[in-house]
């Protein structure tokens, strides 16, 4: 070969364009309700959490593979129920703490209270065991926040108040772990390594693994920031996955989420 040819073949090949990165995995997508942030964030709470059936669904139809909800526990650890605030605030009846409430007995029981705004009014509190099965009809992975005023209960110095709370956490998900995913967690410090035992200890170590990162950029607020203000975290955070295996992305922006990722991924 003569070395006019060999300098166009070399030249030719560094001509040639880089090959493109394959475009990322799409992610398994948990929905959550956003919250407000900044000062006295609960008088702009629009009770945006998907922690009834209704909420279930309408995170299903916006595209989403799993859901972020949260635990609370009645007075002395009795019931296990789907709850975001401390207290019934975006409840109907009196405003008190829910450790301070039983379930069903009372003036001032949990059971039947309706939400009282936002998009979900009229919505009842549903017990952790009903919320699981709507989780599982709905097709959608469990994920499960349980709250910090659960100490109330789980942490309590009576030994019976502390068995009767831990199982109304760990039995509902030890009864349906073999028919759904879920998984568990807390951002309490004090609870965090007796819930970590307890899952343990009843061999549900699963459910303390898989958690997903939470993607969105901005802070929630009423009404919704723009979705656009998400794009640029949300882009980093998609571009760190595996090329193989889709990772798990939390947002409070489900349905934009889901539609921004069209295209995107694969």
């Amino acid at each position: 070969m003569g070395a006019a040819a060999v300098a166009l073949l070399a030249g030719g090949v560094q001509s040639l364009p880089a090959q493109a990165a394959p475009p990322p995995r799409c992610p398994t997508v948990f929905g959550h309700g956003g919250y407000p942030t900044g000062a006295n964030p609960w008088d702009r709470d629009q009770v945006r959490q998907p922690n009834h059936p209704k909420g279930l669904a309408q995170q299903k139809s916006w595209g989403a593979d799993g859901v972020e909800a949260d635990l609370q526990l009645t007075k002395d650890g009795t019931k296990g129920v789907m709850w975001h605030n401390t207290t019934t605030n975006g409840l109907t009846g009196t405003r008190k703490p829910i450790t301070e409430l039983w379930w069903a007995s009372g003036a001032d029981q949990l059971k039947g209270r309706t939400i009282s705004r936002g998009p979900y009014t009229g919505q009842t509190v549903y017990t952790f065991r009903e919320w699981l099965d709507s989780a599982r009809a709905n097709k959608l992975i469990a994920l499960v926040e349980l709250k910090g005023e659960a100490k109330q209960s789980l942490l309590n110095g009576d030994a019976a108040v502390r068995d009767t709370a831990w199982a109304e956490v760990v039995a509902p998900i030890s009864e349906r772990m073999a028919s759904q995913k879920i998984m568990i967690y807390t951002r309490d410090a004090a609870l965090k390594p007796e819930l970590d035992q307890r899952i343990r200890a009843a061999g549900l170590a699963a459910a303390l693994s898989g958690y997903p990162s939470w993607v969105d950029g901005i802070g929630w607020e009423e009404p919704p920031p723009a979705a656009s203000g998400n794009h640029s975290s949300w882009w980093s955070n998609l571009i760190q996955g595996s090329p193989t295996v889709g990772r798990g992305m939390a947002t409070s922006w489900t349905e934009e989420f889901t539609t921004w990722l069209r295209g995107t991924c694969v």
